[in-house]
């Protein structure tokens, strides 16, 4: 059994945002923090695709998501925020799941595997729910890995 993606305890957590700008920031300090990457360098990338369009899914989710240098495999963060923030989603609603992830740069099919991955799992209406109801972050990490434990087997 082998997952599309990694995620770690620690890169998942509950913040209070006031931006969309402000939740990139955070998105690239915790995958900086947790994966040991550059936090200029994944907000840089994260930046340039939302200048393409945004990642805002719709349904209070967005998906920022980009390509870096020097990973080995897809790594993803999970934000929940204190409270909703507008960031040009396709339904115009603001979001409050966030759910950022960085590919190797050669990642054609693994990248889009796993943003496919992703969409599915906030489409589903019962855990999107239950995101935004759970307690604490080991709440939303066991949530969360159960669903991609579940999806890769």
């Amino acid at each position: 059994m082998t997952t599309l993606y990694s995620l770690l305890p620690d890169a998942v957590a509950t913040i209070t945002a006031d931006s969309k700008q402000a939740i990139l920031e955070a998105l690239a300090e915790r995958f900086a923090r947790v994966y040991e990457l550059e936090a200029s360098e994944v907000l840089e990338r994260i930046e340039e695709r939302e200048k393409l369009g945004s990642t805002g899914f719709g349904r209070g989710v967005a998906i920022p998501h980009a390509r870096v240098p020097g990973l080995k495999r897809p790594v993803a963060v999970f934000l929940r925020l204190e409270n909703s923030v507008e960031f040009a989603a396709a339904d115009g609603m603001p979001v409050d799941l966030v759910f950022g992830l960085l590919s190797p740069e050669n990642a054609g099919a693994s990248h889009l595997q796993a943003l496919a991955a992703i969409s599915r799992m906030v489409r589903d209406e019962t855990l999107h729910a239950a995101l935004s109801d759970a307690k604490d972050k080991e709440a939303l990490f066991a949530l969360l890995t159960n669903v991609i434990d579940r999806d890769a087997a």
